[in-house]
């Protein structure tokens, strides 16, 4: 098993894990590398970069094996679907694209964005494939029929991760909100937000079994979330069940140690039942599955007032209410979104002349080196 670590001006850092912490690095791009995946066999290695490029890699040798050329903006984010067959990409170009790893040709190109997009991420049975973008909502596409399958606007700013549980019912999302929130795929509707991080929550992963799940922020802070999801999905597609408050504990802490650095860690937990929905069912259009006489424990507030004020007032759990934003400033926040759009194509084509730059002067170096030599045998 190798590690990886993306470096800033195109370098890639691959990670033997052992107490020496023996590492393999090589230049892979001409601009920052945003974004590194592996394979699901571990044989192949995905870079993405600022450079507008996709690469594929041998992890054994480090050995290049193709180009992925179509971006016309900074690629932030590059995976491989679960069985190998395909990439899917996101860019500062608005557009996700879908690459056949076979062919090394795009195969689809998905337009519907309105923002940048920070991270996209496959579905379990790689049926379809999820977004996260810069103008707060997460999307997921249908790659059969290459359409919007669901349309989740549940954040109040930038999301900047997405992380499907192994079942493939639920979704987690991360926030420059500063919350992570848990999206019922079954139901199409958010299920819980959970508080947590100081500042933007930058990253989010399940871990292989679902277990548990992970979270980074810009607080400095990595947070390890327990849950209850079960493998099977009759346990998790199970209607909510209202439950009864518990003390409140302090979380547990954990000190990591990688290398000479201590992280703190923080160990969270889910409720014991976690089916208490967020919120009312949000309107995202169809569901991800059919599930025909699917039913919803409803409460009763005059039968079942304790449970129910025990729902709402949970510290971990907060309702969505319904936000519109005036015309006038939404034409505005356009505007600003447009100029930001130009500035950063500005930014990326003197990066592209700064790298050129570069390139010629070391070569006007290396010739002046050559002529050195030259001259000093006649001397």
């Amino acid at each position: 098993k190798q590690w990886y670590q993306r470096r800033v001006r195109g370098t890639i850092r691959l990670w033997i894990p052992s107490v020496k912490g023996e590492s393999t690095v090589f230049k892979a791009h001409t601009n920052t590398v945003r974004c590194v995946d592996f394979s699901s066999d571990g044989q192949s290695l995905l870079s993405s970069s600022d450079d507008k490029t996709i690469k594929l890699w041998t992890v054994h040798r480090q050995k290049f094996q193709a180009s992925f050329n179509g971006h016309v903006n900074w690629v932030k984010t590059a995976k491989f679907s679960s069985d190998g067959r395909l990439i899917g990409s996101g860019s500062d170009d608005k557009t996700l694209k879908l690459w056949d790893i076979t062919s090394k040709e795009c195969i689809h190109t998905f337009f519907e964005h309105s923002g940048f997009i920070n991270d996209v991420e496959f579905h379990p049975n790689g049926t379809c494939i999820a977004s996260a973008n810069s103008d707060s909502s997460v999307k997921l596409w249908d790659l059969r029929m290459n359409k919007l399958l669901q349309h989740y606007q549940a954040h109040g700013s930038t999301v900047n991760s997405v992380s499907f549980h192994p079942s493939g019912n639920f979704l987690l999302t991360a926030s420059s909100d500063s919350t992570l929130k848990i999206m019922d795929l079954i139901e199409g509707r958010l299920f819980y937000t959970l508080h947590g991080h100081k500042g933007p929550a930058t990253s989010c992963n399940f871990s292989s079994t679902g277990e548990y799940f992970a979270s980074g922020g810009a607080d400095e802070q990595v947070m390890v979330w327990k849950t209850n999801f079960k493998g099977d999905d009759s346990a998790v597609v199970s209607a909510p069940k209202p439950i009864k408050r518990e003390k409140k504990t302090k979380s547990d802490h954990n000190i990591l140690n990688v290398g000479s650095v201590a992280k703190e860690v923080s160990v969270a937990s889910l409720p014991k039942d976690c089916s208490i929905p967020d919120s009312e069912p949000v309107n995202v259009g169809p569901a991800l599955y059919n599930l025909p006489n699917t039913q919803t424990n409803q409460i009763d507030e005059k039968t079942d007032p304790e449970n129910q004020k025990d729902i709402f007032d949970h510290p971990t759990t907060t309702r969505l209410e319904p936000q519109s934003i005036p015309p006038q400033l939404a034409a505005t926040l356009e505007h600003m979104v447009g100029q930001l759009d130009v500035l950063t194509q500005t930014v990326s084509i003197l990066e592209q002349r700064l790298t050129m730059t570069e390139n010629k002067l070391k070569e006007c170096l290396e010739n002046q080196q050559l002529i050195t030599l030259q001259i000093k045998p006649n001397d």
